[in-house]
């Protein structure tokens, strides 16, 4: 599976592209950048609002967009620590919640393959 594939229109939600639309948040132009990678990852994945935040699922909630960070996009994976796979771009203490946190635009292009291969890992796992 290629990273570039194009989105299915099928994944996306209305009420995700409502919340980026009403957001007056600093970092939504790079958040709508990590939606479309974390839905380009794998075609299993969905999205929704829970939580009050953008969280993307498959067989359960894979990871949310937290809004709260204002200098960067903060991606929580709820349960990242569990995922059966060797995950070392993921950080934090806890034994389940895990997390990665995107600067920019050109970091998140560095960090697009690392978000797919949790995608991947996590929607194996999970299938």
């Amino acid at each position: 599976m290629g990273l570039k594939r194009r989105v299915s229109r099928s994944t996306r939600s209305g009420e995700v592209d409502a919340w980026l639309n009403d957001r007056n948040h600093p970092q939504v132009a790079l958040m709508r950048k990590v939606r479309k990678v974390i839905l380009g990852c794998d075609p299993r994945v969905s999205e929704c609002i829970k939580w009050s935040c953008p969280t993307f699922t498959f067989n359960g909630n894979i990871v949310s967009i937290n809004p709260a960070a204002k200098s960067h996009v903060s991606l929580m994976f709820h349960t990242g620590g569990k995922i059966p796979a060797k995950l070392p771009q993921l950080v934090g203490t806890g034994a389940t919640c895990k997390y990665m946190r995107i600067e920019s635009a050109a970091d998140l292009r560095a960090q697009r393959a690392d978000i797919a291969g949790v995608i991947r890992a996590w929607c194996d796992w999970k299938q």
